[in-house]
């Protein structure tokens, strides 16, 4: 379906132009379907690049830093300037460090996640990022 889609898109503008038989009229129509072909070209490059380079990044050796699990950053909380206070899950465990200047240092282990209210923020699914980590998540 998407393929008949492309193929259509690419070929509308020719045929559109093929029934034209001077060839010095300017047609709005048939320019605009190219425009359009050509921008779904792009985009779907940019896509197909993306999700292979993530595949290719995976695939790597240094690259399975990337796609880890075991390592979070949940929160940010800025103090001051150069100073913050980070919750951090590693392995299942809940650590709350402080970062000042060039020091980080441990406070607390969170052992129960009973003991953390997580609130999940309400982010902006309108945005572009967010329509290609869906379309990353769908494939």
């Amino acid at each position: 379906m998407k393929s008949a889609v492309s193929a259509l898109l690419v070929f509308l503008p020719s045929l559109a132009c093929a029934g034209d038989g001077s060839g010095h009229e300017f047609s709005f129509i048939a320019s605009f379907f190219q425009m359009i072909a050509a921008l779904a070209i792009v985009i779907g490059l940019i896509l197909v690049t993306w999700h292979f380079s993530g595949k290719l990044m995976r695939g790597l050796p240094g690259g399975q830093h990337l796609v880890s699990r075991h390592i979070r950053l949940i929160e940010t909380r800025y103090l001051g300037p150069k100073k913050a206070l980070l919750l951090v899950e590693v392995g299942g465990e809940y650590l709350l460090l402080s970062s000042s200047d060039n020091r980080l240092s441990l406070i607390k282990r969170i052992d129960m996640l009973e003991e953390i209210e997580i609130i999940e923020e309400k982010t902006d699914q309108s945005g572009f990022a967010a329509i290609l980590t869906r379309f990353r998540q769908a494939a």
